[in-house]
């Protein structure tokens, strides 16, 4: 095992044993106040929650960093987007019809 994964506690855990020691300690109603995910608040099951968490990226990321709050470790801080390319300004775009396509 490499130095890094020793020092990791969340290394080799995995979302099934995220979400049992979860529910453990706040139980369903709790977890479903503390993170707002429907499959928590509606007919929650163990194998229902999972099933969802798997297809589920942010749903996820909710989950683990709900874990990692619950055994005093800090989350990672989360990523900024991506700045997206600023539209063309009117002066820019080419004059054109927008029913023949030609310009004025």
């Amino acid at each position: 095992m490499s130095e890094a994964a020793k020092k990791d506690p969340m290394h080799g855990k995995t979302l099934k044993a995220m979400l049992t020691e979860l529910v453990d300690k706040y139980g369903w109603e709790e977890l479903a106040a503390k993170i707002s995910i429907n499959c928590f608040a509606n007919d929650p099951s163990l194998s229902s929650s999972l099933k969802f968490l798997r297809k589920t990226p942010w749903a996820r990321r909710k989950v683990e960093i709900a874990y990692m709050e619950s055994i005093g470790m800090e989350p990672p801080p989360r990523k900024k987007p991506s700045p997206r390319p600023a539209a063309p300004r009117e002066a820019d775009r080419p004059k054109t019809n927008p029913w023949t396509g030609k310009p004025f």
